[in-house]
């Protein structure tokens, strides 16, 4: 039961978060964190893990790096105030495959020593409890796990019932270093504009900004070589996502017209970036819209028809009927 509780509280004090003197560049992490959203750093910057463990265990704590086809395991001592920190180098993500790595940091415990243990002879991962040799399963070389189920194979070994030792956990994503350039546009001579990217260098790192006109070439003494352009560094700022920031103001008022090339590259990292953009000597008028123009057309003729006028037909009358009308009227006029 007592050994439970101190199980409990040594888990709870490695989630703590401690303010050890923050690092420059790259990431910085806490065992304790899921492995979804894990951060993404590119090769080439360091990542700083860094927790509290109380007990100062002799042998310190037991760092392990999984990734795809990867495995480092190294050991890491604990300060005074119960902190401890583990860095990997530039030198160490360089060389890293694009993809996810897990870490795990084992704290032996009460009895002083890691229960489960690599065995670099075999590429076995060991169970010390259940006697010497005994393999739990193969981490390294033929048949072994893959990332992340040898992560998740190693948390349950350690996580067993029948051991004291306990661990805390975090992860991060490797990705080939990368600076994009957003679309410049068309400036003019003496405008002040910015120009601005997006990188997955970490926070803090330094990029060098070229700006050079694209008709500047090396020339002998004797000739005038006139210089138009401009340079210097930048810091990579937080960005949104997986991506970074960056930002270079540029005054123009001494550049000349021409086409220019800016290039971006890594001062620590290996990274470039380029584009083109022109420098005009002035924006262009905006044509003023014309009146619209009415122009006469010659319609084709219409032809219409005549419609005829109706006729009144006469009544028929017959010439019998008249003769007797006439005699009518003479009988009249006789009597």
């Amino acid at each position: 039961m007592i050994q439970d509780s101190y199980r409990q509280s040594l888990w709870l004090v490695l989630l703590c978060v401690v303010l050890i003197l923050p690092p420059v560049t790259g990431i910085s992490l806490t065992p304790g964190s899921s492995f979804s959203m894990a951060p993404v750093i590119a090769n080439g910057d360091p990542v700083y893990i860094h927790g509290t463990a109380t007990g100062h265990p002799r042998g310190g704590l037991q760092v392990w790096l999984l990734g795809a086809n990867y495995v480092k395991i190294s050991t890491v001592s604990t300060n005074a105030d119960n902190s401890y920190e583990y860095e990997l180098t530039p030198a160490n993500t360089r060389s890293l495959a694009p993809g996810q790595y897990f870490v795990l940091i084992q704290h032996p415990m009460m009895n002083g020593q890691f229960d489960i243990y690599y065995s670099p002879a075999t590429g076995n991962v060991i169970n010390r409890q259940l006697g010497p040799g005994t393999s739990i399963f193969q981490l390294t070389s033929a048949g072994s796990l893959q990332t992340p189920a040898g992560a998740n194979a190693l948390m349950q070994a350690i996580n067993s019932q029948n051991l004291d030792d306990t661990f805390a956990t975090t992860s991060f994503i490797v990705n080939p270093p990368s600076a994009f350039i957003d679309p410049v546009g068309d400036h003019v001579v003496g405008e002040q504009f910015t120009i601005t990217g997006s990188t997955n260098l970490a926070v803090d790192d330094t990029l060098m900004v070229e700006i050079t006109s694209s008709s500047f070439k090396p020339t002998s003494k004797s000739q005038n070589a006139e210089f138009s352009g401009a340079s210097g560094s930048v810091s990579v700022k937080p960005g949104t996502g997986s991506l970074n920031r960056w930002s270079f103001p540029v005054d123009a008022s001494t550049f000349r017209q021409d086409e220019y090339i800016v290039k971006v590259t890594g001062t620590t990292v290996d990274v470039t970036g380029s584009t083109l953009f022109t420098l005009l000597a002035s924006r262009p008028a905006t044509p003023a819209t014309p009146a619209p123009v009415i122009t006469e057309q010659t319609l084709p003729p219409v032809l219409t028809t005549a419609t005829p006028l109706p006729t009144t037909k006469k009544s028929p009358v017959s010439l019998a009927g008249i003769i007797g009308a006439v005699t009518l009227m003479a009988l009249v006029w006789r009597r």
